[in-house]
């Protein structure tokens, strides 16, 4: 591989399908930034072309022994669970065990959230906690975590944070005393610093 092909982008689409192959959740991403001879372009722009992708792919895998599969140039990892199928598409050129990493910490991830009821009804009863625990473990097309508890743990863990602004004085003399704060906390940095 050359070093212009290098790239943190991996993951063509995560999707969970139902036992009849109809959609749960799918997300099909394309890298933010064009690639020398189109190397990434979206495969399936239209949603009709998204269905017939998974209506194909579905009808490969449906109670097959298989976890890796390639099919229509992509490397296909999935796990079945109870009645939904957990999809992760990579590129034909993809490292499959990282991208079966991606999958099981998906699948564990939603296990914990979902406390052990991983069926087609609660994913759809908890489409946020899923949704969410898809973007915590790939954006964008880029792995950012395969850790399940780490996953679970960003899902469903409030901000650490007070997000209100209600008790924020926003007055000359509010400002004021930010200024005196900053400059104070900056005055006994830089003292550290030397």
């Amino acid at each position: 591989m050359s070093q212009a092909n290098v790239t943190l982008f991996t993951v063509d689409a995560v999707l969970i399908l139902d036992n009849d192959s109809h959609r749960i959740l799918t997300k099909y991403y394309q890298p933010p930034h064009p690639y020398p001879n189109n190397q990434f372009a979206n495969q399936y722009p239209t949603i009709k072309e998204q269905r017939a992708f998974e209506k194909g792919l579905f009808d490969k895998t449906h109670k097959q022994g298989t976890d890796i599969i390639l099919f229509d140039n992509h490397v296909i990892v999935y796990k079945e669970v109870v009645d939904v199928i957990i999809y992760v598409v990579g590129g034909i050129n993809e490292n499959e065990t990282m991208l079966y990493q991606v999958v099981l910490a998906l699948r564990d991830s939603l296990e914990i959230l979902l406390k052990h009821s991983l069926d087609k009804r609660t994913i759809i009863d908890n489409y946020d906690l899923v949704s969410l625990a898809v973007d915590e473990t790939v954006d964008d097309g880029i792995i950012l975590e395969t850790d399940p508890t780490i996953i679970s743990a960003r899902v469903s863990r409030p901000p650490a944070y007070d997000t209100s602004v209600k008790n924020l004085d926003l007055s000359e003399q509010g400002l004021l005393n930010a200024y005196q704060l900053a400059k104070e906390r900056l005055a006994e940095r830089l003292k550290q610093a030397l």
